[in-house]
């Protein structure tokens, strides 16, 4: 397994330190090395991919330097556009990596919205004209890896990727954690919600722990399950799948 200090440190030392993203499973142990070692201005957690990487366009643009950005493969179609229009060495060339978690890989068990994701995304970024590495627990020397993509986007004025496999880094905890009294967890909130809801409300819920934490406790009481649409994938998107229930 990488060490997340030892990839910070050669991503460091060749002088990057601007990072934002999507925080994604299996990066969390780098982002969260991360956040600790990094001052709130250089690393930017984003509502979504898009964000981060127009956020990394604009370092780059002020300050001449590559930034990072790290998502999941689900955020690879909310970057579409703008790594086809505003990172493409054809349209402004701005240099960027993009380090990507690879959910899904073929081969691997995973949740199904990650199946087909999973098995596309190095065409996606073959489509895109992006090159890309692996990184996993068996790479070797990070730091030629990393010296040799970023090297690329420079010379081609666009993004280079890094696809990380599951299992990669060894484990690293936050430190930089603030308490909050007087805090109930998530999953005390959604049943506190559920039981102010009258028997024909509907719930739709957002991808992840709050589906299943949901999905149990309705489960647990009895209740009718037909009435909520747990949403697989889709992140970000809850929000807009209620509002065209509602208004339908």
């Amino acid at each position: 397994m990488i060490k997340p200090e030892v990839l910070f440190k050669a991503l460091s030392d060749l002088g990057i330190d601007f990072f934002s993203g999507v925080p994604d499973s299996l990066l969390k142990d780098f982002c969260a090395f991360v956040t600790d070692n990094v001052i709130k201005s250089q690393h930017v957690i984003t509502a979504n991919e898009g964000n981060a990487l127009a956020l990394s366009a604009g370092h780059y643009l002020g300050t001449g330097k590559v930034g990072l950005v790290y998502m999941q493969n689900s955020g690879l179609g909310n970057v579409i556009n703008p790594l086809l229009s505003l990172n493409d060495p054809e349209v402004y060339g701005l240099p960027v990596l993009l380090m990507i978690g690879w959910r899904g890989e073929p081969g691997l068990k995973d949740e199904p919205q990650h199946i087909k994701q999973g098995r596309i995304s190095t065409t996606l970024l073959d489509a895109m004209e992006i090159p890309w590495h692996i990184i996993d627990s068996n790479t070797k020397d990070i730091k030629n890896i990393i010296n040799l993509a970023l090297n690329q986007a420079l010379n081609r004025e666009g993004p280079v990727a890094f696809m990380v496999r599951k299992g990669t880094f060894s484990h690293y905890s936050l430190k930089a954690i603030q308490e909050i009294n007087n805090q109930i967890s998530r999953e005390q909130a959604i049943q506190q919600l559920v039981k102010q809801l009258n028997s024909n409300d509907r719930i739709v819920a957002t991808t992840g722990m709050p589906s299943r934490e949901l999905y149990e406790f309705r489960e647990s009481r009895g209740d009718n399950l037909g009435n909520d649409f747990f949403t697989v994938g889709s992140m970000g998107h809850a929000a807009s799948i209620s509002l065209g229930l509602a208004i339908s």
